[in-house]
């Protein structure tokens, strides 16, 4: 597209350098887009075990730190404000305690089956569970059951720092007090079973965990449900001899646990009939709930700390599926363009490919420019050494640099200069087109160079009367620069590529304002060129196809244009090309329910344009951030071999595109660096764009610094009439 811009309105505003610079909202809204959607991401993590989760258990340590009463007594045991207590559950009273919920698919059937037998347990759930799930936490307190502390990552807290210790109390706290409204003074350590089992090393914490105000209870009976004995084992290993108390340990959670829902519904019935009640903890001892009410701040804070979990769930979610359907698509996408885009090769090369006729009838180039001074001499000698007979009409579209003046003074033959009032690209090319004394019109940029055959081969699907309209190949001349290369990749990968697909499909996009032609019926059929949109060869290019006319690719009409060189000037352009293609497809929403050559470009070409040009693009962040998240938290071997995968994929694609175009592979050795950075730009430049579109924002037509420096290959160059100044790049043709 040219590069033009409406004469700005002066401006005055403070000189001294008073004025702070604040971030621009197109940069500072993104960033927080990224970052809010990062916090989700780490916030899921965390609530999953995958950030901070610590999975080392301490083995086996010495006892002789450990006060005998503790180890000879009961599995309650009582440390808060200096005490030593333990207690014993007492006779034919059993406190069935479930470990590590709550389970989406296991907790409900344990709570089932315990309410079906009107029996009491204790659920001591991980801050993790109890945050992704609490609707079942609030069933256990509603149903008279007590909960209980596990912490949230589960980690043997022996190894851990009493900050960590308190961290991992104190968000347990607030996810049981976000899900139930309430506090809990139960505590188990990860990792624990009996009274005796307690160390050197895990009393210390008891000791503390005692002085937050929390009991701890461990257990005297294990069931060993997690080793899945089978029914009759877990009945036995969970019975209590003599009529005697106990403190049963089963789990909810952690793993398949039909056979623990099966022996409860056994276990529940044959011990009640042998005069046993199955109670909470404190219910056994005649102790106080363990449960408090929570009320105010506190209570709001838990509230959107669980709102905060089931949002980052949701949207994560979404995300994730999301980034699958979109990974389905692209890589659908990239198997499609590589089959049509061989099928279009072939045809076109195939031995005797003719579009009919040899056209060899003279041609109108329509040359607008607006400040070209610098390009403007390289671009019409270009045209004049053309083996195609051309007119060449320049449209100085109220230029200020002496553009017009420069193609005077060639006094070229065939060569007209059409001045007029700055009005915008569209408005110069249908003045162009008005002076045009020829019935097949080439439209090409003020800064593009085309090589001798260009026009020729431009114009010869001209001869199927069916073209309306032909697409050339747009190459980037200053390519030597890194954010060159990356253009480069993009033009003959993401463009030309697509430009073959979309001609098989019969939905293309974009005539290229750098290199597309016209029939002038064409044109006058749809009104010429269009101010409507901001990317007015997209614009027209689908009118085109609406009208019924076909929209073919020449890939030898080769045009070399000066890609933008600096993040600033490409920040523009695409800025440009994603609103007006955002606006080219409102304005033809219609053909969607259209019948007819509309009704089939609407059908196909509007979604494939929208879907790989607006909406895919702005998930490519999501890549990135996942493939990050996977590297620093795992799984970073399988998150590595995967995003390897992809790029193996893009780069298959990339390689096959440049030969296809005969194009050199040393450029592609930049490809991985443009899939991480050049896709961070581009994402940003279509969110802009969106939200350009959303608040019904106006975007003005903006020019872009031209060096002149491109040039066909194997062409001389001309000396010029103009001077360089010191600020010019140097030559990278």
């Amino acid at each position: 597209m040219a590069s033009r811009t409406r004469r700005p309105r002066s401006t005055t505003g403070p000189r001294d350098g008073s004025r702070r610079r604040r971030l621009p909202m197109r940069l500072l809204l993104p960033v927080l887009i990224l970052a809010a959607l990062m916090a989700m991401l780490m916030l899921r993590g965390y609530v999953h075990s995958e950030i901070l989760a610590d999975h080392r258990v301490r083995p086996e340590a010495a006892t002789d730190q450990v006060p005998e009463k503790i180890l000879d007594g009961g599995p309650v045991i009582d440390t808060r404000g200096g005490r030593t207590d333990s207690l014993r559950v007492p006779r034919h009273r059993l406190v069935l305690t479930f470990d590590d919920g709550p389970d989406p698919v296991w907790t409900p059937k344990v709570l089932d089956v315990l309410k079906k037998h009107h029996a009491h347990a204790v659920f001591f759930v991980t801050g993790t569970m109890a945050s992704r799930y609490p609707d079942l936490v609030r069933r256990m307190v509603a149903e008279g059951h007590e909960v209980g502390l596990h912490t949230f990552n589960h980690p043997d807290l022996s190894y851990q720092s009493r900050e960590r210790i308190d961290q991992e109390l104190s968000r347990t706290q607030l996810a049981i007090t976000g899900a139930a409204g309430i506090r809990t003074s139960l505590f188990r350590p990860p990792y624990s079973s009996f009274a005796d089992a307690m160390d050197n090393a895990s009393w210390p914490v008891t000791r503390y965990i005692g002085s937050r105000g929390y009991i701890t209870v461990v257990n005297d009976t294990d069931s060993e449900d997690w080793r899945r004995p089978g029914v009759a084992e877990i009945i036995r290993r969970a019975t209590p001899h003599g009529g005697k108390g106990a403190i049963v340990l089963m789990h909810d959670s952690g793993g398949d646990r039909h056979q623990t829902v099966e022996a409860l519904d056994t276990f529940l019935p044959t011990l009640q009939r042998q005069g046993y009640r199955f109670v909470n903890v404190t219910e056994a001892l005649d102790a106080p709930s363990a449960h408090t009410p929570v009320t105010g701040a506190d209570l709001w804070q838990g509230r959107a700390w669980i709102l905060l979990v089931q949002a980052a769930q949701d949207i994560t979610g979404v995300l994730v599926v999301g980034l699958a359907v979109i990974g389905v698509l692209v890589i659908s996408r990239f198997a499609l363009m590589l089959l049509l885009s061989g099928l279009h090769a072939r045809r076109v090369r195939r031995a005797g490919f003719r579009w009919g006729a040899p056209v060899t009838e003279p041609v109108s180039v329509l040359v607008p420019a607006y400040n070209e001074a610098k390009c403007i001499e390289n671009t019409v000698r270009s045209l004049m050494a053309s083996e195609h007979p051309v007119e060449i009409v320049v449209v100085d579209d109220g230029s200020s640099d002496g553009t017009a003046r420069i193609v005077e003074a060639l006094d070229l033959p065939d060569v007209r200069v059409v001045r007029q009032l700055n009005a915008g690209k569209p408005a110069a090319l249908n003045r162009g087109l008005a002076n045009a004394r020829h019935d097949l019109i080439v439209m090409m940029d003020g800064d593009t160079v085309f090589e001798p055959a260009t026009v020729r081969e431009l114009v010869q699907p001209f001869g199927d009367p069916r073209v309306g309209a032909v697409a050339g190949n747009a190459k980037v001349g200053n390519r030597d620069s890194l954010i060159g290369a990356w253009q480069h990749i993009e033009y003959v990968m993401g463009f030309n590529l697509d430009r073959r697909m979309y001609d098989i499909l019969r939905c293309m996009p974009t005539i290229p304002g750098a290199v597309g032609a016209f029939r002038r019926s064409a044109l006058e059929r749809v009104g010429g060129m269009s101010d409507d949109t901001l990317a007015e060869d997209t614009d027209v290019t689908m009118a085109l196809h609406r009208d019924g006319w076909r929209v073919v690719y020449a890939e030898k009409a080769r045009a070399w244009t000066e890609a933008p060189e600096s993040v600033r000037q490409l920040w523009s352009q695409r800025y440009r090309w994603s609103y007006g293609t955002m606006q080219a497809i409102w304005k033809h929403r219609r053909a969607l329910v259209e019948r007819g050559p509309s009704g089939r470009f609407g059908r196909v070409g509007l979604p494939l344009v929208s879907l790989f040009m607006v909406l895919a693009p702005l998930l490519a962040p999501l890549i990135d951030m996942f493939l990050l998240y996977g590297v620093v938290f795992g799984p970073t071997q399988k998150t590595i071999v995967a995003w390897l995968g992809v790029l193996t994929v893009q780069a298959v694609c990339a390689a096959y595109a440049f030969r296809l175009d005969r194009e050199r592979m040393t450029h592609l050795v930049s490809l991985p660096l443009q899939q991480i950075l050049y896709r961070q730009l581009m994402y940003v430049v279509l969110l802009q764009s969106w939200i350009t579109a959303l608040t019904g924002g106006r975007l003005r037509w903006q020019k872009l610094r031209r060096t002149g420096v491109v040039e066909a290959p194997g062409g001389g160059r001309t000396p010029r009439r103009v001077t360089r100044d010191s600020s010019d790049r140097s030559p990278v043709a």
